[in-house]
């Protein structure tokens, strides 16, 4: 098994559970988190509403995970996972980033998922510097897969070709080089979906 990686909108992958950069409101917000919301719809609102505050205007620590039904995606679940703000990597960043990954992983293998695609967390208006994300990323599912059964498919998705040169960068440096045809794994003939737009 190895690490796929797919350049697009991951709002449009049939897998069983999809992996959302969420705030610790866990009530939406812009890029992934916006996507995520608006395709799934309403209902996903209300979910994440329904689930209990630790304190006023908190869900989900940083470092995290929630999860929700997918409603109108076409995934099954929507892992809900709160990474860290960059600041200047001294203030644990790097652990709170993993904790999403490896945390995700283990809510996937205990619900029984086979397959999990994770956005590239942090990056956004948290700020986390790419490669170093990118490489957090390759590290904590590289190593979570080479030791567990479930989920057997681990995808992760790059909204743009910057994201998707800094996983196949991370990914060579552990020791898995991506080739160029991984691009097309969720390609739109194989999943019967329509192109993906990066967003």
């Amino acid at each position: 098994m190895k690490i796929e990686v797919w350049q697009g909108d991951i709002t449009t992958l049939a897998v069983d559970a999809i992996v959302n950069a969420a705030n610790e409101s866990l009530l939406g917000g812009g890029g992934v988190d916006g996507a995520i919301h608006r395709a799934a719809g309403p209902q996903l609102l209300d979910a994440c509403r329904a689930l209990p505050e630790i304190r006023p205007g908190m869900r989900c620590p940083t470092g995290e995970v929630r999860q929700t039904p997918a409603f109108n995606l076409p995934a099954k679940h929507v892992f809900h996972t709160v990474g860290p703000v960059w600041q200047d990597g001294l203030r644990d960043e790097p652990a709170l980033l993993a904790n999403c990954y490896w945390k995700s992983l283990q809510l996937a293998e205990k619900l029984d998922v086979e397959s999990i695609a994770f956005p590239a967390i942090s990056c956004g208006v948290f700020g986390y510097p790419l490669h170093q994300a990118a490489h957090i990323a390759a590290t904590e599912t590289l190593t979570w897969q080479r030791s567990h059964r479930q989920p057997r498919r681990i995808i992760l998705v790059a909204y743009n070709a910057a994201t998707f040169k800094a996983y196949q960068s991370a990914l060579a440096a552990l020791g898995q080089p991506v080739e160029p045809s991984t691009s097309a794994i969720f390609a739109p003939l194989a999943l019967g979906l329509p192109p993906a737009a990066a967003h």
